[in-house]
């Protein structure tokens, strides 16, 4: 657990080193050169989509593991929209609250 815990520090300055620059340097704007490609239906487009199913995903997988409780769900509406801003530091957190415990980590309240 102790390289997925320097894995997920990595990605998550790398993200919020990126985010900085990409705000700095374009402002806040992120739907449209999010949705432009898609609509244009270009390969950049096409890697968006399936980037947006991946953080869908994640946000589902996130209200499971949690029961979907209140709490879970508001996790799991929030994963896909900050992305591995969010997701990274949370897994952090869960790696130390399962004590290492693959299962425990993946699967909550389902373990």
């Amino acid at each position: 657990m102790t390289g997925l815990r320097y894995a997920l520090i990595a990605m998550t300055v790398l993200i919020v080193v990126s985010t900085v620059t990409a705000i700095a340097n374009g402002g806040l704007n992120l739907i449209t050169p999010f949705l432009m490609p898609i609509l244009a239906l270009s390969w950049q487009g096409q890697f968006n989509i399936d980037f947006a199913c991946y953080l869908v995903l994640s946000g589902i997988w996130m209200a499971w593991r949690g029961g979907f409780s209140g709490g879970s769900i508001a996790l799991g509406i929030l994963a896909p929209l900050l992305g591995i801003l969010f997701l990274a530091p949370y897994l952090i957190y869960l790696v130390g609250r399962s004590n290492g415990d693959p299962r425990q980590l993946l699967l909550g309240v389902h373990a």
